[in-house]
């Protein structure tokens, strides 16, 4: 079972949140979130217990308890789910969308509007 621990201090090492819930069974792993450029801890981390009853045992406990300082928050952790936007595509970045959209004012090749093709415009096509 994953366990979401917050509000850690920053002197928290994954060595002291092992040894803090090895006291309620085994621990699988132990990943403290980290600042990707400084690398300093971002206050917050998650564990895993293979037994779910110890698991909840370690939960009930350690929520509210101390540790290096802080009142730490103990709760049973959430499978992250994807940020969709609209119209079916999964959001990659900034803003969503990206290309291929299909809305007014979508260009295709060269440049065009997609609708001038189809209309006759340049191209001289079938009028609808």
């Amino acid at each position: 079972m994953n366990i979401y621990v917050g509000n850690l201090s920053l002197e928290t090492t994954e060595d002291d949140l092992r040894h803090a819930f090895e006291a309620f069974g085994q621990v699988r792993f132990v990943n403290i979130v980290r600042d990707r450029d400084s690398g300093e801890s971002r206050g917050f981390g998650f564990l895993g217990m293979p037994s779910k009853d110890e698991a909840q045992t370690a939960i009930n406990e350690m929520n509210g308890k101390d540790l290096k300082g802080q009142a730490i928050n103990v709760e049973e952790g959430r499978r992250k789910t994807p940020r969709w936007t609209g119209g079916g595509r999964q959001q990659s970045g900034f803003g969503g969308g990206g290309r291929g959209g299909r809305g007014p004012g979508s260009r295709g090749p060269g440049g065009r509007d997609r609708r001038e093709g189809f209309r006759g415009g340049e191209r001289g096509g079938r009028r609808y």
